[in-house]
């Protein structure tokens, strides 16, 4: 076979999902680290003139960026005809400008750093604020692969009369794709971010909506603190606790018991980083993408 997939280390599972998906085979990555703290990478090195895909979620993406682009110039040194990169949840898409004076626009050093050692990028759902599309600050080939109609379909085989609600008027557009696929209606409130752990949401009238079970849904849970503040302003709007979904589960802190404190009836997140809410597989979208870079130039 001439593709080879190539986990980085936290990412089996998905690995073994995918490979049949996108008819890869798997290779095995060799890593450590020096008593120093440097970091050892070892590729098979029967990747030679081979597509090389590395499938590496990029949350708590210090702890892997250096791994990830060791691993992509061994496979360039080897001889790969191409070096491909699967980012389930693709980080650094937040500061994408200067705030304040002297402050890095990491989304943009990010994206420069990561492209020069591959060829093509798949994510699921980063998020884009001011940057319209990814191809925007990588200079590599970039797919994106949607997770609303996984997310639409988990909803409907397990919510009865759900009422979708995004936390902030960004969400809108989102929430509401994932609702028409749903067959439920949806309402999006109004967020204000007052620093990195503080948020105020406001909470427009629900009654016409107090018989249905809600279901908040976000493409990130951090902290957690946006959704904290939402289940508290619509708690007592509803008889049924709140279902919280989010694409990517981070969960920054104590942010899983947060939500379960603030009163979550269920906390559900799409397999794209590994954790113990993961009840949504986002790994058929993710293959369809990564098919279409493995058949396009570059």
């Amino acid at each position: 076979m001439n593709r080879v997939l190539i986990a980085q280390p936290g990412n089996e599972d998905m690995c073994k999902l995918l490979a049949p998906l996108i008819g890869a085979d798997i290779s095995v990555l060799e890593t450590r680290q020096f008593p120093d703290g440097e970091t050892y990478v070892r590729l098979d090195p029967s990747i030679a003139g081979k597509n090389v895909v590395f499938l590496c979620t990029l949350d708590r993406p210090d702890e892997k960026f250096l791994r990830l682009l060791f691993s992509c110039a061994a496979a360039r040194d080897l001889g790969a005809a191409r070096v491909g990169l699967i980012a389930p949840y693709l980080a650094y898409m937040r500061q994408d400008k200067p705030f304040h004076p002297g402050e890095a626009v990491t989304a943009h050093h990010f994206a420069k750093t990561l492209s020069a050692w591959i060829d093509w990028l798949v994510t699921v759902d980063p998020h884009l604020h001011r940057i319209h599309h990814l191809t925007d600050v990588y200079d590599a080939h970039a797919a994106v692969a949607h997770a609303a109609p996984a997310v639409a379909a988990w909803i409907g085989a397990n919510v009865s009369q759900p009422v979708l609600i995004g936390p902030d008027e960004e969400s809108g557009q989102w929430v509401s794709d994932i609702a028409g696929r749903a067959g439920a209606p949806f309402v999006a409130l109004r967020k204000e971010r007052l620093g990195d752990r503080n948020v105020k949401v406001t909470i427009p009238d629900l009654d016409k909506w107090s018989g249905r079970t809600p279901v908040i849904v976000d493409d990130i849970i951090s902290t957690g603190q946006s959704m904290v503040e939402t289940i508290s302003g619509i708690r007592s709007e509803f008889a049924e606790k709140p279902v919280c979904i989010g694409v990517h589960g981070l969960f920054a802190g104590n942010a899983h018991a947060d939500l379960a404190a603030a009163g979550a009836g269920r906390i559900v997140t799409c397999n794209t980083v590994l954790h113990e809410t993961n009840a949504i597989d986002i790994s058929a979208p993710l293959a369809a993408s990564v098919a279409e870079m493995l058949a396009g130039p570059g």
